[in-house]
């Protein structure tokens, strides 16, 4: 039976010491509620840090363990050195302020932090993996473990991983400040699902893997070292029967009509929030206050209600945030308070669920206007405990929920003003309206509670294919097999494209010469006996020239506009039709260049090509399909033909193409058991396929789809293969590693 291995920072439990006795609480969090079920119906294992149990003897450890093994529960023990440098250090120094947009109190000289992150997050890998058995889901969750999904990947290639992100991913700009960018971006993408709480948040991780490691998203699906990952997102609800319940029970209807009567005929404001400077309580406060000096009517006739939740309290920059809450709070309410009351009731501590849903039900207007929240699950349960479909809800925009809560009166909790007219417009509501509103958000919050978040995420990974089957790369023992044949046949013919095959692609054209490594393989294999190396590129003829005129081999420049054969040092037209029609199509490329900073245009015999990797890589696709579209228009009555390749838009004449040299070529070679092989990476090698006999071998470096017989990684495993040919043809092999 397969299991679900539940991955999360904290257990759903919490463990302490009395001095005398291990006490062990349940965790009521969101987390810990919507996954109750799955833990217990599906025998899952749940893995996570289970408190400081630094104060347990060691003769009570092992006690410890089999009471939280019985709970199936799997701790990751923790010393007060990492707690501090891998929570309260990188994940809550560094990752939290980052992704909520704080920039100034992020920590970017986090070294050593970042070093124990690392070994955290690797610790928490080894363990899982050390309980993985096929057939076991993986949901790991939160930014705390960033890097889990990655590292279990590497040991674990067929595992199914998901990961759920609780937090907001910030826009491209703002990740991309981070110096760990990279290792976090593929750590997460060892998951085959990556989920989160809005399309937003979804739409800036893809954002940022194209601007950061240049991989693309399609329709949410990554394309990824074999692998098709999907990003999705998935609201988190909440135990709406839970508060719904409690809200309809008798002792909190007590409470409620006692929190009524100490309010007097004031109308009630009512937030709730964590100590914590993205919840906006500052500037909450202002906007109370602004609404206070705006309606000289209201002091005596509202009462702000802010309860505030320790967190932190020992984080210096958490301690100051609670001081200037603490000052403004007595500013004001020594400005508005009278002997009998004060306009602000401000709670410090923890409250029980009864006490809370009481204050749900006693209030009129509930605020939730953090300046960035990745969901915020107070304003759902707000909403599950109005039975009596009354109350406003004035939510920030910058909260996730507020994506499902149009009914809402949504505000920019920066805009202290705006924030005080809609306190007033909420107050002002009528009945009528309010039970609309809030008929609405009922009828959603129900619809998707927590356990349907659970489920739809886990259906979901459940359904993602973790292969490209039809794309999946060669193994190594397959190309291995390969080489063995062709080190036995009588004859090579190599026709070798060269940008992404050979070399990897470069911002600049002109950096991508070949290295050392390269020259010497290219040099060994036209020494080798019977074989032909024929380098069939887009390059023009100086270029080739230049990098291989010493070189015994075949250059094709230009698709095959020029050619210069083994044994030559002339080059020779194979293109003679005129070229007129680049006086129209050059005016249009200029254009667009100037229109898309970072493109160039490269002039050719027979041809233009208009490059964009240096630009904007989510402007330069567009300009490039828009140029396609528009030369497409222009010149369909022209003996052209506009290609798309890898960050290129190309316009050549008809009729020339590498298909051309593969037919050349294979008519001048003497034998006829001579055997092509053909490989290259993007459209214009395609040419090359079709033409190869069909004793030949086609070869298709790269993911994009292909008609060659062999799928390689990379150019590195282009080199690995062609080393492996450098051998005496009797079948004997180097014993090098395949690369890429």
């Amino acid at each position: 039976m397969s299991r679900l291995l539940i991955v999360s920072n904290r257990l759903p439990i919490t463990v302490s010491y009395s001095g005398t006795a291990i006490e062990i609480q349940k965790s009521a969090g969101g987390l810990a509620s919507g996954l109750k079920k799955p833990h217990e119906t599906s025998d899952s294992l749940w893995f996570g840090w289970p408190g400081d149990v630094s104060a347990v003897p060691r003769r009570q450890r092992a006690e410890l363990e089999t009471t939280l093994q019985e709970l199936r529960t799997i701790p990751i023990f923790l010393s007060h050195q990492e707690i501090n440098q891998f929570y309260e250090g990188f994940s809550n120094g560094v990752l939290w302020p980052l992704f909520h947009y704080l920039l100034d109190k992020v920590d970017l000289d986090s070294v050593q932090d970042w070093k124990t992150y690392v070994a955290v997050n690797r610790r928490f890998a080894e363990t899982v993996c050390h309980h993985y058995r096929p057939g076991d889901t993986i949901w790991v969750h939160d930014y705390q473990l960033a890097l889990v999904p990655g590292m279990i990947r590497e040991r674990f290639p067929k595992a199914r991983i998901g990961f759920f992100l609780h937090i907001p991913f910030p826009s491209s700009e703002v990740f991309r400040i981070l110096p760990w960018r990279e290792e976090i971006l593929r750590g997460l993408l060892g998951a085959d699902l990556i989920g989160f709480h809005t399309y937003a948040y979804s739409r800036h991780f893809a954002t940022a893997l194209l601007h950061v490691l240049g991989v693309q998203t399609e329709v949410e699906q990554i394309r990824y070292q074999e692998r098709l990952i999907h990003l999705g997102a998935f609201p988190m609800g909440i135990d709406t029967e839970k508060y719904s319940s409690l809200a309809a029970s008798s002792g909190v209807q007590s409470r409620c009509s006692d929190i009524r009567q100490e309010t007097g005929n004031c109308q009630v404001f009512l937030s709730i929030d964590r100590l914590d400077y993205t919840k906006g309580i500052v500037r909450r406060l202002l906007a109370f206050h602004q609404l206070l000096i705006d309606n000289p009517d209201l002091p005596g006739r509202v009462r702000f209600i802010q309860v505030v939740v320790p967190s932190r309290t020992k984080v210096e920059s958490y301690a100051h945030h609670r001081k200037t809450i603490d000052e403004l709070v007595g500013r004001i309410n020594s400005t508005y308070g009278s002997v009998g009351s004060v306009p602000i009731h401000y709670l410090f501590r923890c409250i029980s669920d009864e006490e809370l849903v009481a204050l749900y039900l006693a209030t009129d207007v509930m605020l939730v206007t953090p300046v960035r929240d990745g969901m915020n699950l107070v304003a759902k349960e707000f909403v599950a405990a109005r039975n009596d479909e009354n109350g406003v809800l004035l939510l920030s925009e910058f909260a996730g929920v507020a994506a499902e809560f149009g009914e809402a009166l949504q505000v920019n909790p920066f805009d202290v003003e705006q924030v005080s007219n809609k306190m007033r417009e909420a107050l002002l509501m009528s009945i009528p309206e309010r039970q609309t509103r809030m008929q609405a958000l009922r009828r959603r919050v129900f619809t998707s509670d927590v356990h349907h978040w659970v489920q739809a995420f886990l259906d979901k990974l459940d359904q993602c294919p973790q292969t490209l089957s039809e794309t999946a790369f060669s193994p190594l023992e397959a190309i291995q097999q390969l080489t063995f044949r062709l080190n036995q046949v009588p004859q090579l013919v190599l026709f070798l494209d060269y940008d992404g095959t050979l070399v990897n692609f470069r911002h600049t054209p002109q950096l991508a010469a070949p290295d050392q490594e390269l020259l010497q393989i290219l040099t060994a294999l036209s020494h080798r006996p019977q074989t032909e190396v024929h380098i069939v590129s887009g390059r023009q003829r100086q270029v080739l020239e230049q990098w291989f005129g010493t070189q015994s081999i075949g250059l094709h420049a230009e698709h095959g506009c020029w050619s210069r054969y083994p044994g030559q040092t002339d080059w020779a037209s194979n293109y003679q039709a005129p070229v007129d029609w680049k006086t129209r199509v050059l005016p249009i490329l200029e254009q667009y260049t100037a229109q898309t900073p970072g493109a160039l245009i490269e002039e050719k015999t027979a041809g233009l090509t208009w490059h964009y990797r240096m630009a904007n890589p989510e402007f330069g696709p567009l300009k490039a399909k828009e140029l396609q579209v528009h030369l497409v228009e222009v010149l369909s009555n022209l003996p052209v033909e506009v290609l798309k390749g890898e960050k290129i838009v190309e316009v050549r004449a008809q009729g020339v193409n590498k298909g051309q040299i593969v037919q050349q070529v294979c008519s001048q070679v003497a034998s006829s058991v001579a055997v092509p092989v053909a490989i290259g990476d993007d459209r214009t090698d395609e040419d090359m396929f079709l033409a190869i006999p069909e004793n030949g071998v086609t070869i298709h470096v790269g993911e994009t789809a292909s008609l060659g017989t062999y799928r390689f990684a990379s150019p590195a495993t282009v080199r690995y293969f062609l080393r492996q040919l450098i051998t005496s043809p009797t079948g004997t092999h180097s014993t090098a590693v395949a690369a890429g």
